[in-house]
């Protein structure tokens, strides 16, 4: 229709209108239509244009129930892993305040973050480690032995992307000698919506985003925890429970793995 934009707005709409039928609504009539017309403003999701929707398709009908039905058989859980980073540095979230009279945030000009890998179970189970740098072998084999460690004798299975190092020849070697313990599979490329820990990240940004700013490496990584308990469980020390935090957390996993079809 050789029109200027990605997703329909009230503006975007009413540009179509005038395009087919010569008509000229203000954007604010375009709303007015659009609410009566049942149709409300929404967060697209966000799919890369390297994905293939075929081993999507696979994984969703095939490769995953069969994960599913044998973690079930085993009496288990699956969680599924992801990284995230995160830094001194304002997210900017807005903020009231009088007319005319921006809003003041302070900030270290020194650049400094942490890293935390994280996995989270169907049923809203968590369980994390903060780090610094990237991610390499030894890293993650340090996150692996202690969430292995955490299930208390029972099997884990735990579903990864495709980053490198989770493919590296150290990480292979480990999860060949420890087959009785856990069970590592990977996600279809370029597939992070079908990963439910990435919900359990954007949660940590946004709880960070309402926390004082960090002013060193020590109170980023403090906060780093803090963004997540006391709801969901560090690997290094279990922290206490806020149910009400707890349930809202579940939710959102829940909510995540109903609309990629995972059964819980």
């Amino acid at each position: 229709m050789k029109l200027s934009f990605a997703l329909w707005t009230r503006k975007s709409v009413a540009e179509l209108l005038e395009q087919q039928f010569g008509l000229n609504l203000p954007v604010r009539t375009m709303g007015l239509y659009l609410k009566r017309w049942g149709f409300t403003p929404q967060k697209p999701i966000k799919k890369a244009y390297e994905q293939n929707p075929e081993k999507v398709k696979a994984w969703l009908e095939q490769e995953y129930p069969q994960i599913a039905a044998a973690a079930k058989a085993e009496g288990t859980e699956i969680y599924w892993g992801d990284q995230t980073g995160v830094n001194h540095q304002p997210n900017a979230p807005r903020g009231f305040a009088p007319r005319g009279e921006t809003p003041l945030i302070k900030q270290m000009s020194k650049r400094f973050g942490s890293s935390v890998m994280s996995a989270v179970s169907n049923r809203g189970s968590a369980r994390w480690m903060v780090y610094k740098g990237a991610l390499d072998s030894a890293l993650l084999l340090r996150f692996l032995k202690r969430l292995v460690r955490s299930m208390k004798g029972r099997k884990v299975y735990l579903i990864l992307d495709n980053l490198r190092v989770h493919h590296s020849n150290p990480v292979k070697g480990w999860l060949e000698e420890h087959q009785e313990v856990i069970d590592v599979h990977h996600l279809p490329s370029y597939s992070p919506e079908l990963n439910p820990d990435e919900r359990l990240n954007g949660s940590l940004k946004s709880t960070l985003s309402h926390l004082p700013l960090a002013k060193d490496d020590a109170a980023c990584k403090s906060k780093s925890s803090a963004g997540r308990s006391p709801a969901r469980s560090s690997l290094s020390a279990s922290a206490p429970s806020s149910t009400q935090t707890q349930l809202s957390m579940q939710q959102d996993i829940l909510s995540l793995c109903r609309i990629t079809n995972y059964p819980v």
